[in-house]
């Protein structure tokens, strides 16, 4: 059965205002979520902050098994963040490097990871090792075999980055670094609510995500998954009072389970509209998102590839969602903002964004087109006749 669109677009106050094409930023938050939102809001300015959080918190416990139906994994193996970078910091810095251990990621590694890469190296002496592509474009995992060695510490990878749709093979470097017992880093951003994302088949024993793009949550929310067995082990970065309990003058007990990376004060409104996002998507079902999201994207790509002087940019014979292009003679900003001043919703991918790529590519500032499946098949042939207008304009 497919999604059925017109109640889904009912649901979502928002395309009555914009044609979004900008969920790889921010998803459209659908009414449901909303409401919870609004509604705990309501709960704590009528009876007190504390009171609404005690009042719900039966429903902020199930935002942890949302979490962990939609990853599947154990509810204990999942922190909640107030957003995805500091879930993958609050990871990455959980990791103890020496001089000559080996970091391996991605060229198209977003610039936020590979900055703390950088600081690390400085920090300690580890190296960062770019894996090679294949001919695609795409992380060779062939080659990231190869690199292998017992000086590799951890392999940290962007699962879809956010200049385009390329796809890395995410479930394939999980084998190769579960066989040589390697730590894995998932960066899932852009992948978590357009496709299924599913643990035992991606072998990472950390991932990262973010409840405001693909998933159509709030902002200010993440989470973070690791797993149980290596968690227990682990110390991470900054501690308080809820992640490691003050029991003795002298000593504090770090807690057994994921939230040992948490802090005590959270947004718990935004928690909520995140839950309810997630459990909106796995009510449609992820493969039907999955499905829509691959026609709209390629129906976009299509199009956009009719225009001259657009060059669409994404790499990968199975690119996701993201579609980036340039066009001859014209400027990514002033595009973008033409096509807000007429009513559609994109983005502006910068070469500072994924900086290896776009030197390796001589990429400039990028147009970013990202349809979710509540969009519908004229409004992507409505932004392709306002692209072609742009361009001739």
């Amino acid at each position: 059965m497919s999604l059925d669109i017109e109640k889904l677009r009912s649901e979502t106050p928002g395309v009555a205002n914009r044609v979004h094409l900008n969920n790889a930023g921010a998803g459209l938050m659908p009414r449901p979520v909303l409401d919870a939102m609004v509604g705990h809001l309501t709960r704590e300015a009528e009876i007190g902050g504390y009171e609404a959080a005690s009042e719900a918190a039966a429903d902020l416990e199930g935002v942890y098994d949302s979490v962990a139906r939609l990853l599947g994994s154990g509810r204990d193996e999942i922190a909640l963040t107030e957003n995805a970078t500091v879930a993958w910091q609050l990871a990455f810095y959980s990791q103890t490097f020496r001089p000559g251990d080996r970091i391996l990621t991605a060229r198209a590694e977003y610039a936020a990871n590979y900055v703390a890469f950088l600081q690390m190296a400085k920090r300690t002496g580890a190296m960062i090792e770019v894996i090679p592509d294949d001919g695609n474009g795409v992380l060779d995992q062939d080659a990231l075999d190869r690199m292998i060695d017992d000086r590799v510490r951890l392999i940290a990878i962007t699962w879809i980055p956010t200049n385009g749709g390329l796809r890395n093979p995410a479930a394939a470097v999980g084998r190769i670094a579960r066989k040589h017992g390697v730590r894995y880093l998932l960066d899932a951003c852009q992948a978590v609510g357009q496709m299924p994302t599913r643990l035992e088949e991606l072998g990472c024993d950390f991932l990262t995500a973010t409840g405001r793009k693909f998933l159509r949550g709030p902002r200010g929310t993440g989470f973070l998954y690791v797993r149980r067995d290596l968690m227990l082990g682990l110390e991470p970065p900054m501690i308080d009072h809820f992640g490691a309990p003050w029991v003795a003058p002298d000593r504090y007990e770090l807690r057994r389970d994921a939230r040992r990376f948490e802090t005590w004060e959270n947004n718990y409104a935004a928690r909520l509209g995140l839950g309810r996002a997630i459990e909106y998507a796995l009510n449609l079902g992820l493969g039907k998102i999955e499905e829509r999201c691959r026609t709209l994207s390629a129906q976009l790509r299509d199009g956009l590839r009719t225009i001259p002087g657009v060059t669409v940019q994404d790499l990968g014979q199975n690119p996701a969602s993201i579609v980036t292009f340039s066009i001859k003679d014209h400027d990514a900003e002033s595009v973008r903002a033409t096509l807000s001043h007429s009513g559609f919703n994109v983005s502006v991918s910068y070469p500072s964004s994924t900086l290896l790529d776009a030197q390796a590519r001589h990429l400039p500032a990028l147009i970013r087109a990202s349809p979710h499946y509540y969009n519908t098949e004229d409004e992507v042939c409505r932004f392709i006749a306002a692209m072609s207008k742009a361009v001739d304009a």
